[in-house]
């Protein structure tokens, strides 16, 4: 018996087929039951293609950078280029595994970037917001 994977119209089956000799092929009583119809395999979906924002020079030497805590979506942004915040500040909500998590600013500053948008995946480390 043979195994063979099988694309018809988009669909992907799992097949076997089995090699038979001549003289068994034209008698009837040697004929298996036929098989229910194979089950389709469902195709992996695929991933949207996102970048990762780089963290620019003076920031990433000021240490003024907000980043990702986790894997996850970004479900609003709260704060825009310009704004001033203090400790505790909810700047943005990243939703991750169904939970929503506060990104919060750790202390008094001016915000000079905000480098996602709502609806951004982002993954851990990702920068987020840049501090002036």
């Amino acid at each position: 018996m043979k195994k063979y994977v099988i694309r018809v119209n988009g669909s992907t089956y799992d097949v076997e087929v089995e090699e038979v000799p001549e003289n068994r092929a034209a008698s009837p009583s040697a004929e298996k039951p036929a098989r229910p119809a194979p089950v389709p395999r469902s195709e992996p979906k695929a991933t949207p293609r996102r970048e990762t924002v780089p963290v620019p020079a003076e920031a990433a030497d000021s240490g003024n950078i907000i980043t990702a805590p986790m894997a996850g979506t970004i479900s609003k942004v709260l704060v825009k280029s310009g704004e001033s915040v203090t400790r505790g500040d909810v700047l943005m909500v990243l939703e991750a595994m169904k939970m929503e998590n506060d990104v919060m600013a750790s202390g008094s500053a001016k915000i000079l970037k905000v480098h996602v948008d709502a609806g951004a995946i982002v993954n851990a480390g990702d920068v987020l917001i840049t501090l002036e």
